[in-house]
């Protein structure tokens, strides 16, 4: 027993390491996100804004991951020890803390993480006066979060509050397994958090449901990304999510073959914690910190250009003065440089165009370094940029 104990103390204090560590890489996100936004507006870089058009949206993404992360805190068994903070509490108290916690985390915070992963990764898709440009893109999609999340809270508050009462009634359920709705397990006036396996299933059915409509729209996404460095992102991100959720679904469903404290149910629901932890640090890194550290270095190389446009065009004016003093003084005419020269030097154009040429289409697209703004030459960088939807309208949700 005392090595089980340790067991389950070191994998509880390897948890709250783990989800400080993820408050931590939230906040910093979130005030880089702020940095990026008062970029924007202190600078005038106007032509970036889409890339930051729904950063209240990535915000709130990290918010349930922070959201998900404090419940999983609450749940650890190392906080119900004797002379612990949960311990203060009566047997009742520390059982409806695990009721809570399986209606927080299973029924909101793990679904409204599906969600804002998923119109995160559609919002390149929409139309330009319906997308992320659109002032109401970020309430409206706020509002669907909400509006899909809502049955899944209902159903698994229907399975904590009714489920055990249909244990007791011998006219109902009365062979049903107990671990299909159990919550918490008593140890030595101690309420032991569990998974109802109730509760589990409409989790990986609402998972596999997300990860079908994520893998479809991965490849609509696929379909426009017009370099290969967000292309590998897009596949990291769906291979990522896809595995990671399925993994956990399997693991929190096979912990009831154990009870809470022994060995096997503390390693398969740390593993399970695990896996969504991974899930959500990948989802920040890829959908949150790297589409700023993206625009603020496009930003950068902008300034660059336009102090590189100064210059030039500061020496080309000393030139041309020099050249019309010594064409005065000869009485002949100097051929000088022209402004065409303007045209072969590097640019950074921000456009919106199709993939046909026609301007009527939005799609938009960062091209650094071509010699004009209508034509990339050869061996030039990538075209760095994100489409803003499909040529195929794609209607709002």
């Amino acid at each position: 027993m005392p090595l089980t104990r340790f067991v389950t103390d070191a994998f509880g204090v390897a948890t709250i390491c783990l989800v400080a560590i993820l408050i931590i890489l939230g906040l910093l996100c979130i005030v880089y996100s702020f940095y990026f936004r008062s970029r924007i507006r202190s600078q005038g870089f106007g032509q970036l804004s889409y890339f930051s058009g729904p950063w209240i949206i990535r915000i709130t993404f990290i918010l349930f991951a922070i959201w998900w992360g404090c419940g999983e805190i609450l749940r650890l068994s190392l906080l119900r020890r004797e002379g612990r903070v949960l311990n203060a509490l009566d047997f009742k108290w520390q059982e409806n803390i695990c009721k809570s916690y399986i209606v927080s985390n299973l029924g909101f915070a793990e679904p409204c993480l599906f969600l804002t992963l998923v119109f995160l990764l559609r919002a390149p898709l929409q139309r330009m006066d319906s997308g992320t440009l659109s002032r109401n893109w970020n309430g409206k999609t706020a509002g669907y979060l909400f509006l899909y999340c809502f049955p899944v809270f209902i159903l698994q508050l229907v399975v904590i509050l009714i489920g055990p009462k249909l244990h007791k009634d011998k006219s109902n359920l009365q062979k049903l397994p107990i671990y299909f709705t159990r919550t918490s397990d008593g140890s030595v006036n101690i309420a032991l958090c569990t998974y109802p396996l109730l509760s589990t299933i409409l989790l990986g059915l609402f998972t596999t449901v997300l990860t079908a409509y994520l893998f479809w729209l991965g490849r609509q996404v696929l379909k426009l990304v017009i370099n290969k460095g967000l292309q590998k992102r897009v596949y990291t991100l769906i291979f990522s999510v896809s595995s990671f959720l399925t993994l956990r679904v399997l693991l929190l469903g096979l912990s009831v073959l154990s009870k809470p404290e022994h060995v096997l149910f503390e390693v398969l629901v740390f593993l399970a914690f695990l896996s969504l932890l991974c899930c959500a640090g990948v989802c920040i890194c890829l959908l949150v910190y790297y589409p700023v550290a993206d625009s603020l270095a496009l930003g950068s190389l902008q300034d660059l250009e336009a102090r590189r446009r100064f210059i030039e065009d500061h020496h080309d004016a000393i030139s041309l003065v020099a050249n019309q003093d010594r064409t005065e003084e000869s009485g002949g005419i100097s051929p000088g440089r022209t402004s065409d020269t303007s045209t072969k030097r590097g640019s950074i154009s921000f456009r919106t165009m199709g993939r046909d040429g026609n301007s009527a289409t939005p799609y938009v697209e960062l091209s650094l370094f071509s010699p004009s703004h209508d034509s990339t030459p050869p061996g030039s960088p990538p075209l760095l940029g994100w489409p803003m939807r499909h040529p195929a309208q794609v209607h709002d949700p």
